[in-house]
């Protein structure tokens, strides 16, 4: 569960390391984002010398919680800790990165963030 001003750490290699969620997408009732979700973020931790500078306002899609989520076969999947995918462009899924790291959930492909799933180490 991820609401505003949880810290999540960014699993791309855009320069981030740590961002901060200022709004979960998808409308004024929304609390909470889940796997899939999308979220404003501030960067508040980043590499010098890279593209994401820090206090940088940035686009990320929820990739890993350590809230489980539970599937449609009465399965469960959840991970040690939260992470996101910075976007350069939302609409075209143009990533920042160009690499990702660690795993992801299967629900991010399901969802259609295939250039995701697809740069990912291990999609479970």
């Amino acid at each position: 569960m991820i609401q505003l001003r949880s810290i999540l750490k960014v699993a791309d290699n855009s320069g981030a390391k740590r961002i901060r969620v200022i709004l979960v997408h998808g409308g004024s009732k929304k609390r909470f984002g889940y796997l899939g979700d999308i979220v404003s973020a501030s960067v508040i931790k980043a590499m010098p010398h890279s593209e994401a500078k820090q206090g940088e306002k940035v686009k990320a899609i929820i990739v890993r919680t350590k809230k489980e989520h539970r599937r449609a076969d009465g399965s469960y999947v959840r991970f040690d800790d939260n992470a996101a995918v910075i976007f350069e462009n939302q609409k075209t899924g143009e990533l920042k990165g160009t690499r990702v790291f660690g795993p992801i959930a299967r629900e991010i492909k399901d969802l259609g963030y295939n250039k995701i799933a697809s740069l990912a180490p291990e999609v479970l």
